[in-house]
């Protein structure tokens, strides 16, 4: 079994990425930086989760947001 000693995300789940993110940043800062329909248009964590779980490029800008938020703290 592969390690992932090196996957700063290792272990931390969408859910509590984007809720982290919600609280930090709020969904329009979210939605201007991210331009997307579930973060622009009566966005919640769960239509959020929805589309980014079928969406590689929209959850890799997401996770690249956060990991920029953790650096910053």
């Amino acid at each position: 079994m592969e390690t992932q000693a090196n996957n700063p995300l290792h272990g931390i789940t969408l859910k509590k990425i984007v809720t982290d993110l919600v609280a930090h940043y709020g969904w329009e800062y979210m939605g201007h930086t991210i331009n997307i329909k579930c973060f622009n248009d009566n966005p919640s964590i769960k239509s959020s989760l929805t589309f980014l779980r079928k969406t590689p490029w929209a959850r890799a800008k997401v996770e690249i947001m956060y990991l920029k938020m953790l650096k910053r703290r």
